[in-house]
């Protein structure tokens, strides 16, 4: 960004409540303890629904039985309405935090990705707009929207948009927790704010045989290995490096002892891409390169490239009305710069049909040393970026007018 609003002395309604801060504070918690993977969020969806009918609000569960869309005020048909979106879901992975009370109750679940904090930004942002909307105080109608499955590619977002939910929707914002950022603070934006992720299985055959006799069989193993190094530094030559393509492996798996070479190899990786217009040349390439290289050892393969998501590219005029946002609450000085992240987000999706806008939401403690990150057992936030986001989506709701 190189320029940003100017700051303004504006007194906005929407400040969220000390006992509704510690009520959110609560609720993320709760959901730490009980995190649920993508598209099995029952639980979640239903502390979310039951919340939201206490303020005499009217959730609607999504057709795939997780996940549930809300409007707050009412709409006239034709006003745009202005979405605020979480991602409810947690990852496949151990809780490894300790001295916490907070801390996951089920064994290799955790939301190690901030979707609690997400989830509980929203619920709260939702509960003060109600209170505004009965006070006459709330310029244009706001869908909540907390989806299922962002950790599933191609993302629990293909699903909410082919149900119709951005009927009427004119604009939509997204926050991502980012422990690299101090609470307090949020990361804008222009333009791409992280990239495209496509998922790579690999399947690697041919006549095996004895490590005696290498040149009697198809040498799986060696081919598995040149496929491993020499497709991502080709791939590199093949697109602009500003493009930002890049192969990487999570999974190699071939052999089952040390004097026979196997006749199947299998490799699992991840293509992540800064740019669309390389992204939606990956496929090809990532398939001739794959050829290529099998093709010297003569290796027959199997490639399933499946599609995920592609980057979120955040509209210019969303990022002003996040930037005004957080200049009423916090003041200019709370806002920084952020840059391009090779992380996938299927927030990307709604941005395919309508404009929009992601903001990276600090959740570092000042002064912490430690070292976190996202999709890491030891994930933590401080919890007063709740507060944060809600006063940013609050803020945002009532200048969107």
């Amino acid at each position: 960004m190189k320029s940003r609003a100017p700051h303004t002395e504006v007194v906005l309604p929407g400040a969220l409540p000390g006992d509704l801060r510690a009520e959110l504070v609560a609720f993320r918690r709760d959901l730490h303890m009980h995190p649920e993977l993508g598209n099995q969020e029952f639980r979640t969806t239903a502390a979310i629904k039951a919340r939201l009918e206490k303020a005499g609000l009217e959730p609607q569960v999504l057709p795939g039985g997780t996940g549930l869309v809300c409007d707050v005020g009412e709409w006239d048909g034709v006003t745009p309405i202005l979405a605020l979106r979480a991602d409810i879901d947690a990852l496949p992975i151990p809780d490894t935090k300790e001295g916490v009370s907070y801390r996951s109750t089920v064994p290799d679940r955790a939301h190690a990705c901030g979707h609690d904090v997400h989830t509980s930004c929203v619920l709260g942002a939702g509960l003060v707009l109600s209170e505004l909307d009965r006070q006459g105080l709330l310029p244009r109608p706001v869908r909540l929207l907390f989806q299922p499955a962002e950790e599933v590619l191609p993302g629990g977002a293909t699903d909410v948009v082919a149900a119709g939910v951005l009927a009427g929707v004119g604009r939509i914002l997204g926050v991502h927790c980012d422990p690299k950022v101090d609470v307090g603070r949020i990361g804008l934006r222009i333009g791409p704010i992280t990239s495209a992720c496509d998922r790579l299985e690999v399947s690697l055959d041919g006549p095996g045989g004895h490590t005696a006799r290498p040149h009697l069989t198809t040498d799986l193993v060696t081919a598995a290995a040149r496929v491993a190094t020499d497709v991502p530094a080709l791939l590199a030559r093949r697109v602009d490096a500003r493009a930002g393509l890049a192969l990487t492996w999570g999974r190699l798996q071939t052999g089952h002892a040390p004097n026979v070479i196997p006749q199947h190899a299998e490799l699992s990786g991840t293509v992540r891409c800064l740019d669309l217009e390389s992204w939606r040349q990956a496929p090809d390439l990532v398939h001739a390169a794959i050829d290529e290289v099998a093709g010297m050892y003569r290796a027959k393969t199997v490639i399933d490239y499946i599609r995920g998501v592609p980057p979120v590219v955040n509209d210019a005029e969303t990022i002003g009305l996040l930037d005004a946002a957080m200049t009423v609450r916090r003041g200019s000085y709370a806002i920084e710069d952020t840059e391009q992240s090779l992380g996938g987000e299927d927030f990307s999706w709604y941005l395919e049909k309508i404009p929009g806008a992601m903001a990276r939401l600090g959740v570092r403690t000042p002064g912490d040393t430690r070292d976190l990150d996202l999709h890491r057992g030891n994930f933590d936030v401080d919890e007063e970026a709740i507060t944060v986001g809600v006063e940013l989506f609050t803020a945002a709701a009532l200048l969107d007018a």
